[in-house]
């Protein structure tokens, strides 16, 4: 029994598509060759072949967050070191 193929029309992105096809012919692949691979892992895998999220960020890089924006509305509230032992000596002491 012979392969048929198919023919896919897509429309992507031209910096996309340009920076993909560089970054693939340096791994010795074409675009026709991933998309296949991509699409055999997709009925391999029975969906997505990578994680697909809207990244959200954690807990502790809000708060990270606020705590460098407070920093920079309000300087005056924390201590400026003129050089590194200075800052040194801070950091080690008791208080």
């Amino acid at each position: 029994m012979a392969n048929m193929t198919s023919a896919i029309n897509i429309n992507v992105d031209t910096q996309i598509k340009e920076e993909a096809t560089k970054i693939l012919k340096g791994l010795g692949l074409n675009m026709s060759t991933f998309i296949n691979m991509a699409l055999t892992q997709v009925v391999k895998r029975n969906g997505v072949p990578f994680e697909v999220v809207n990244p959200t960020p954690s807990k502790d890089m809000l708060e990270a967050l606020a705590e460098v924006n407070e920093m920079i509305n309000n300087p005056e509230k924390y201590p400026r070191y003129n050089n590194r032992e200075d800052l040194k000596k801070a950091l080690l002491s008791n208080d």
